[in-house]
């Protein structure tokens, strides 16, 4: 079976989660993280150097990095390839978009959520929350803009795991308590995503 370690809040664990509910995978999930059994423990360190959770054991396999996680299980028991299409067009844009949250959006959110929502003394600065409020604004503005072009999902008419982690993302952004403005292609994006089981499982949990 499957093991997930992290801690159920973790919004990346969550990525991982929801990726076995669409796949109707089981697995057995340990506490790992903050609150939780210390990720500097040796024997987490021999699993993931970076101190980082979700980490997936999967027999011999091991791996980090929460979207590689999710594109493994998409690849290794996604028979269908529904969530990761084979084709590698429709790949690429999947991946484009999976590729963009973890780097462009994470990065925009990443002070103002710290500040307003972790109430991190190292996150006090006004003017850096505000920037990084517009920054954070202005990257779900596009994603606004490719859903209004699709008018589905990310990657196109199909739900796929670009929407797994967008998905998050977007729970995130909402709740985060802060002005946003007025994206109605996101409103429509996250009342699709909520019929999913695996969103109302494992998305709309949190905003950690």
């Amino acid at each position: 079976m499957l093991r997930i370690l992290g801690k159920a809040s973790s919004i990346n664990v969550r990525k991982v989660l929801w990726t076995c509910a669409e796949l109707g995978l089981a697995f057995e999930r340990e506490d790992w993280g903050s609150g939780f059994r210390s990720t500097r423990q040796p024997d987490f360190l021999a699993l993931n150097p970076n101190a980082m959770v979700p980490v997936l054991v999967d027999g011999d396999v091991v791996l980090w990095e929460s979207n590689t996680i999710c594109r493994y299980l998409a690849g290794c028991y996604g028979a269908d390839a529904a969530l990761l299409p084979a084709a590698p067009g429709a790949r690429a844009r999947v991946e484009q978009w999976m590729d963009w949250q973890a780097t462009e959006l994470n990065n925009s959110w990443r002070y103002a959520f710290m500040a307003l929502v972790r109430n991190s003394p190292a996150h006090t600065d006004q003017s850096q929350v505000e920037a990084g409020i517009a920054q954070w604004n202005r990257h779900m503005g596009i994603l606004a803009g490719q859903l209004a072009k699709t008018s589905a999902y990310v990657a196109g008419a199909d739900f796929s795991l670009a929407d797994v982690v967008l998905g998050l993302s977007l729970n995130r952004w909402l709740m985060t308590p802060m002005e946003r403005p007025d994206y109605p292609a996101l409103q429509a994006y996250a009342e699709l995503l909520r019929l999913r089981p695996g969103c109302r499982e494992f998305c709309l949990n949190g905003t950690a």
